[in-house]
């Protein structure tokens, strides 16, 4: 067995579907997509090869980080991994992994803003130029770009991560399935960019995450490591 698989196999805290399954957007062709945690042993940080910082499988379509790299990107309000963290389909959890989750509100705050509009500017900017050179941009890239920017200006507007986006999910699937035309698809973008924007000015969300209690936290994996080993997933 590889060191990666390894990792994820013994050492996952919490592993979930995420995607159009978790978002209520899933059809017949949906894959069922999985991200997880994992925390790499303390002693295995004394090596001159540290543990890997993400591993992708063993499972098709599965994609997992290492603790410490996906509370990184927590705190920086990356949309993929806040929205793993909330997912509601869990497939696999243990203690640890339900502290990971207990201590979700500390990654929350209104950097939200500028990366769940970046990320969606550039998914758009992409859309944009396979539009100008082969016809017609992808589809669904487009309905994930607009879902997103939804899910963001309920974040923000609520302080709250929102995965279900079934409220919309007529109007999404006709944007997967083209049926709307590209000054629509931009109107309404136009328009959720206007809603991030006034979302923004009154967030109940902090101006910056708890970075001092996930990192408490980080040194009590850290130091439970050491003590228990191989037995902390």
């Amino acid at each position: 067995m590889s060191e990666a698989r390894y990792l994820v196999e013994r050492h996952t805290i919490l592993s979930v579907v995420v995607g159009s399954r978790a978002f209520g957007l899933s059809t017949a062709a949906s894959d069922v997509d999985r991200r997880g945690v994992y925390v790499a042993p303390t002693a295995d940080f004394w090596r001159m090869a540290k543990p890997a910082p993400h591993v992708e499988g063993p499972l098709p379509e599965q994609f997992s980080w290492e603790v410490e790299r996906f509370c990184e990107l927590a705190l920086s309000a990356n949309p993929n991994i806040l929205e793993a963290l909330h997912s509601p389909l869990v497939e696999q959890r243990c203690a640890l992994g339900a502290e990971l989750q207990d201590l979700a509100p500390a990654f929350l705050s209104r950097r939200a803003h500028t990366t769940f509009a970046r990320y969606a500017g550039t998914q758009f900017t992409k859309a944009e130029n396979r539009r100008e050179r082969e016809g017609e941009p992808r589809w669904k890239q487009i309905m994930h770009m607009l879902r997103l920017m939804i899910s963001g200006a309920l974040l923000l507007e609520s302080g709250a991560v929102h995965i279900d986006a079934s409220p919309y999910r007529e109007r999404l699937l006709a944007v997967r399935r083209g049926e709307l035309s590209w000054d629509e698809v931009s109107t309404w973008r136009g328009e959720l960019s206007a809603r991030l924007d006034r979302a923004l000015a009154t967030s109940p969300l902090p101006e910056h995450p708890d970075t001092t209690r996930v990192e408490n936290w980080l040194i009590s994996i850290r130091r439970r490591s050491l003590t228990n080993g191989s037995s902390l997933a």
